[in-house]
This record gives structure tokens, C-alpha cells and sequence, in this order.
């Protein structure tokens, strides 16, 4: 057992921790919040800040509108879709995601044909019901055919405990989502649509005469923020999918259940602003770095490097006490012959209050074994003087 680099454990201390390649760990929150159920991650490393509920099923309300606009930005990237395509505005879409339902709207009227970009931006800056309904329509046929295929889309994403029953996230005792999931959703968005993307920014829009402005508060703040959604309904409360930058990194918020949309906004903005003060993130090593070299038996050279196949970055608190460990574990001196690229030793990272973290680490040059000679000179050397040499 070798410990890597003490300098580590000097710099830094007690931990939250979240590996590139692991997908993200989560960590018992230190801020606790009003909102019903809550979910906050920093995109970049996938560590989890807060976890208030974050796996159980919710009324998302307009939350859900993320799905639908997926599934438009699908298609628009892979060409089934232009933004100058145009849907007609049904009877039904009209009636049932109008104004006079109490819901947010666009304004379309029957017999519109209506460009695919009017729709997303009125669907994204005006949360419009109708908009949603054309869209479902247009593609689908039927606002429920879309829904099967969202609740389809989504599993295959990794969405499980996500199932939709309409395209404008109307309350349905079967229309759930997780905070978890939306983040997840939330996340992709970003990650894979950066050319459409840009929409979530925008505070403003007027379609039909009328301009109505974007109901995400924390793209009038000036904190970073660049999307995504609001969700309101009796059932659900007052809910936002927030994201917001600082330099490279990216803060992902989800919250439900608040009371009032002060509270919405205040609640929001104090949960990013406490992840980037608390934590940052540091790169330990890189892809193909060597961790340390580890000693050959019987090998025609004394040592191999061990190498880490994938970045390595950590979300730490900045008030950590300066208690990491560091260490690489193997079974040693390592037989030869050694293949490089074989897992040979694994990189434990650890400190109090946290489960360890394994990383494989490999072999980044070969050995060969000796010769009968070599290895009858060796184990003499090693009887003798206790070293393999």
C-alpha cells in the first residue's frame, strides 16, 4: 500500500467528491431549504449539493415543458425539423391551451399556421399551453400519442421515474417527475443542443401583437443564469429548473413546492449563489497521468508507471479541514510478465464522513519477466538483501 503524493493531503481536507468518470456522488447537504423537494448539482463534476427528496415522483407543472422542447430540438438536429417549418393551430389546441383555460398562453387562433421557432420560444419565454398542444399535434397526430412517445424518450434517456400524460405539464395524477430526472433532463438540454439552447435566455417575446416576458426570475439577476423553467400549479407550488455559470463551472437547481413566486425567486437565487461560495471544483489529475510507480518482481525492469484513465476532478468545500487521503493499493512487488493497459492497482481517495472512492489504475508501460537466470539472481538478491534487484 503506497500513499500518493502527501502534499494532497496537506492541501486540502474533509470533502464532497465527485469523480468525471463515476457520473456524479452524492453527500449529506449542509443548507437545508423551504421548498417541498429539491435538487442541486454542479453539472460539471455531477456532484450532488443538495438532495431534499430528489428520486420521488412530483406534479412537475410547466417543469415538464423541457420534455416537449427536447423532443423539438431532437428533431431539429437530426433534420427532421426546420425552425421554418410550420403547424396548424387545431379547434382543440385553441380551446384547450387558451387563455380561457386559466393557463399560459401564446395567443395562437384557430387556423394559424405557425413557424416551429414562434412555437418554441412561445412554449420556453411564454410557457404557452397551446403552443405545447400544436407542437404534440404536428408531430404526433394527438397530444397523447406525443406523451406516450415523452414517456418512451425518457426512459431510454435514463428518466425512470418519469412518466407524461400531456405536453404542457397540466395537472394529472399520472403526470410525474422526479427533481432528479428534470435535472437530468435539464442537463442534456445544455450539454447536447448548444445551438438551441440560447432560447432559455431570453426574457422577451411577442407573437400576435402581444409581448409577454420570460417568468424565470433569475434571468433578471445578475448571477449567471441562462435557463431553463417555471412551474406553478395548486398541486405542485411554485417550482424552477434553473442553471447558471461561473466561469467553467455550472450550478443545475431544481425545486418545487415553494409558496409564492418571491419565495420562488429569493429561495432559487440563495441555493445557486450558497453552491458556488461553499465548493469549487479541482482537477487532481488527468487522463493518462502517472499516480506513482509501482515495484516488478521478477521483471526485466524494476518498476511501471500507474496511470489513471480518466480525468479526475473534485467538488470540495473551501473551508475543508485538510484530512484527504490519497493512496495507491496494490498487491506488491507485481509479477511479471505485466500487459500495459491491465488493471493493476486501484487509487483510493477518502475522509472522515464520506465513503472512499476507487479509481482502477493501469499498467501505462509493459514488463517482461526474466530469464531463468535473472529470476534465480533475483530471488537471491531478494533472500539476501531483501530487495528484488
Amino acid at each position: 500500500m503506497l500513499t500518493v503524493s502527501k502534499f494532497f493531503r496537506r492541501l486540502f481536507g474533509a470533502f464532497i467528491l465527485a469523480a468525471m468518470f463515476s457520473g456524479g456522488v452524492a453527500f449529506a447537504a449542509t443548507t437545508d431549504t423551504p421548498a417541498t423537494q429539491a435538487y442541486l448539482v454542479d453539472a460539471t463534476t455531477g456532484a450532488i449539493l443538495l438532495d431534499k427528496g430528489s428520486d420521488i415522483p412530483m406534479p412537475p407543472a410547466s417543469m415538464s415543458k423541457l420534455m416537449t422542447v427536447l423532443m423539438v430540438f431532437e428533431r431539429l438536429q437530426d433534420g427532421r425539423l426546420s425552425l421554418d417549418d410550420r403547424f396548424y393551430v387545431s379547434e382543440n389546441a385553441w380551446r384547450k391551451g387558451g387563455a380561457k383555460t386559466g393557463g399560459s398562453t401564446m395567443f395562437l387562433e384557430p387556423g394559424m399556421r405557425v413557424r416551429v421557432e414562434d412555437l418554441l420560444r412561445g412554449i420556453i419565454v411564454q410557457s404557452g399551453n397551446d403552443a405545447c398542444i400544436v407542437i404534440a399535434e404536428g408531430i404526433s397526430g394527438s397530444e397523447e400519442s406525443f406523451a406516450e412517445e415523452m414517456t418512451v424518450r425518457a426512459i431510454e434517456m435514463g428518466m425512470n421515474e418519469s412518466t407524461f400524460k400531456n405536453s404542457t405539464g397540466w395537472p394529472h395524477p399520472e403526470h410525474l417527475m422526479s427533481p432528479r430526472d428534470i435535472g437530468k433532463l435539464a442537463k442534456i438540454t445544455i450539454e447536447q443542443f448548444p445551438e438551441f439552447y440560447h432560447y432559455y435566455l431570453e426574457t422577451k417575446f411577442v407573437f400576435n401583437g402581444i409581448s409577454q416576458s420570460n417568468r424565470n426570475p433569475l434571468l433578471y439577476k445578475d448571477m449567471g443564469a441562462d435557463g431553463l423553467k417555471t412551474g406553478h400549479t395548486e398541486e405542485a407550488g411554485y417550482g424552477l429548473t434553473a442553471s447558471a455559470t461561473r466561469g467553467d463551472r455550472r450550478m443545475i437547481l431544481v425545486v418545487s413546492g415553494l409558496v409564492s413566486k418571491k419565495m420562488r425567486s429569493s429561495e432559487s437565487e440563495r441555493l445557486i449563489e450558497w453552491g458556488f461560495r461553499e465548493y469549487d471544483n479541482y482537477d487532481l489529475f488527468k487522463a493518462g497521468d502517472v499516480v506513482t510507480n509501482a515495484e516488478v518482481w521478477l521483471g526485466n525492469r524494476p518498476t511501471v508507471p500507474l496511470v489513471i484513465e480518466n480525468d479526475l476532478t473534485l467538488t470540495i468545500p473551501k473551508r475543508a479541514r485538510r484530512d484527504m487521503v490519497v493512496k495507491a493499493v496494490y498487491e506488491g512487488p507485481l509479477p511479471a510478465p505485466i500487459e500495459v493497459g491491465a488493471r493493476v492497482a486501484t487509487l483510493n481517495i477518502s475522509a472522515p464522513n464520506m465513503e472512499s472512492i476507487e479509481v482502477p489504475l493501469v499498467a501505462g508501460e509493459g514488463a517482461g519477466q526474466l530469464g531463468l537466470v535473472g529470476r534465480l539472481m533475483a530471488a537471491v538478491n531478494y533472500i539476501l538483501w531483501g530487495r528484488s534487484e
